[in-house]
């Protein structure tokens, strides 16, 4: 099976890791992997080609129409039996480059779009946001089949982008137990001594990009709250720049928290970080599934996240996490302080975490379902794949 990948860049994003997580399965499963991105990022470059992916930039001049020819000539190249797309600037222009050929079309929903809080976020203008909405409903229309990283997510994105939610396959997002490795004292001390951080002070960390979705702002909140009962407790944000950076940076310093705050920038020692924290917090105002969770279900790491439907696949309050509202500073901050209070109460959640994740998120099973979903794909198409590998 010939399958070209269109994502808008390979910088370190979900979408992005998550690719590069299945790419070597893909590849070993007998899949002929070409991998063709919108914007030179630097990013994931490597650890696609040497899972085995051509990869194809498609940058340049003339923005999506610019975009569309330059992925028509690809598809012209390299004949594939299916392209798949990802992320508003791929989909729309995948889509549209097919035109006329005959070669289907799936696009993964990795995350909601189109609601009241995304047109309350600030900077976010509604009739920008509205026809970015119609652009995407109007070209999904050619998509024989769609692939959600949630249930809440195909639910929500079928109804938003008018097509039937029975072409919405769902399968999780996966990561390699192997690859991560397991958490211990020693690879926590190396981690809390890289990062400047004494072995009792207790730390926090997160794992997000600088935007009001990522909800960093809140937690920047609760942190004042936490450090009066823990004053020595500490925070690293690992993730790059965008556009709440000047207000989160702005917040530490109002608070107070110079000091106490790290902002780290991309990493790609997400797994260590992980390793070093007492709790990793995911303080979104709405997520898909979110890569850093499963890696700290996987690792052990004590987990404090918001309250949202496109979580509740993978993790329940009181019994793999500690669940709070999103946007509630005090109620994040105390949800923290219960894992500074009883350790051992948060490390039977931990636990809990990883024996679901071995169950559902290792990236052996979910590759088998993408696997499934393709040839599915193609079967709803009419066509049969041609000139795959043998395993």
């Amino acid at each position: 099976m010939r399958i070209v990948y269109l994502i808008d860049s390979l910088g370190p994003g979900g979408a992005e890791r998550s690719l590069a997580a299945m790419a070597p399965l893909l590849v070993k499963s007998g899949i002929e992997l070409d991998v063709a991105y919108l914007h030179d990022r630097p990013g994931l470059q490597v650890e696609l080609q040497s899972a085995g992916a051509r990869l194809h930039s498609l940058a340049g001049p003339g923005g999506r129409l610019g975009w569309v020819r330059r992925t028509r000539r690809l598809l012209a190249a390299r004949r594939p039996d299916l392209v798949h797309t990802t992320l508003f600037e791929a989909d729309v222009s995948g889509r549209i480059a097919i035109g006329l050929t005959r070669i289907p079309v799936v696009s993964s929903l990795v995350n909601v779009a189109y609601g009241t809080e995304h047109a309350a976020s600030p900077g976010v203008r509604r009739w920008r946001l509205r026809g970015a909405q119609l652009v995407d409903a109007a070209t999904a229309q050619r998509v024989a089949r769609f692939h959600a990283n949630a249930s809440y997510v195909a639910d929500m994105m079928a109804r938003r982008l008018h097509v039937p939610r029975s072409r919405v396959d769902v399968i999780p997002r996966g990561r390699d137990p192997v690859l991560l490795g397991r958490r211990d004292p020693s690879r926590r001390a190396a981690a809390r001594a890289g990062l400047g951080v004494a072995d009792r002070a207790p730390l926090l960390v997160a794992v997000a990009r600088h935007e009001h979705q990522k909800g960093l702002d809140v937690l920047l909140e609760a942190l004042p709250l936490v450090r009066s009962r823990a004053p020595d407790a500490r925070l690293a944000i690992a993730g790059r720049e965008g556009n709440q950076t000047p207000l989160l940076r702005a917040t530490t310093t109002r608070l107070g928290l110079d000091r106490s705050v790290d902002f780290l920038g991309p990493r790609s020692d997400v797994a260590e970080l992980l390793c070093a924290a007492d709790a990793v917090v995911i303080p979104s105002r709405w997520e898909g599934l979110s890569n850093v969770l499963i890696a700290a279900m996987a690792l052990e790491t004590p987990i404090v996240v918001s309250d949202l439907p496109s979580l509740r696949d993978a993790i329940s309050h009181g019994d793999t996490a500690s669940v709070v509202p999103p946007g509630d500073p005090g109620r994040l901050a105390g949800a923290v302080m219960a894992v500074f209070d009883d350790p051992a109460g948060a490390g039977a959640l931990a636990g809990r975490a990883r024996q679901r994740f071995l169950e559902r998120y290792t990236i052996g099973r979910v590759v088998d379902q993408m696997v499934g979903f393709y040839e599915r794909a193609l079967a709803t198409s009419g066509r049969r794949p041609a000139g795959a590998r043998p395993v």
